[in-house]
């Protein structure tokens, strides 16, 4: 199962850029576990998205918990919309990320 994340910010641009450097570390990691498929800022740079793969049993936990351990989450600089996408045409294309 697939999911993104789409993050707005809450707090002005340089209280992001001071949290970003701990964020992004976060997100390696969860590159590095296979979760984590995409990321980046919006343009303009109002927030970010991510591109995850998730446990198909249940992926609002698994996006509970990727939110909750987000720094910018845990400084509360960022609200997260979490959205479970069924993939249809491309799937195979993601499932070889």
């Amino acid at each position: 199962m697939y999911a993104m994340i789409i993050v707005r910010y809450r707090r002005p641009l340089p209280e992001i850029e001071a949290a970003t450097e701990a964020h992004r570390a976060y997100l390696r990691t969860l590159q590095e576990q296979g979760i984590l498929l995409a990321s980046g800022p919006l343009d303009p740079r109002t927030g970010g998205m991510f591109l995850l793969r998730v446990q198909d049993a249940n992926p609002l936990a698994d996006l509970d918990t990727i939110r909750n351990n987000d720094p910018f989450f845990k400084a509360g600089l960022a609200t997260y919309e979490p959205l479970v996408w069924n993939v249809v045409m491309g799937k195979d294309g993601l499932d070889r990320l």
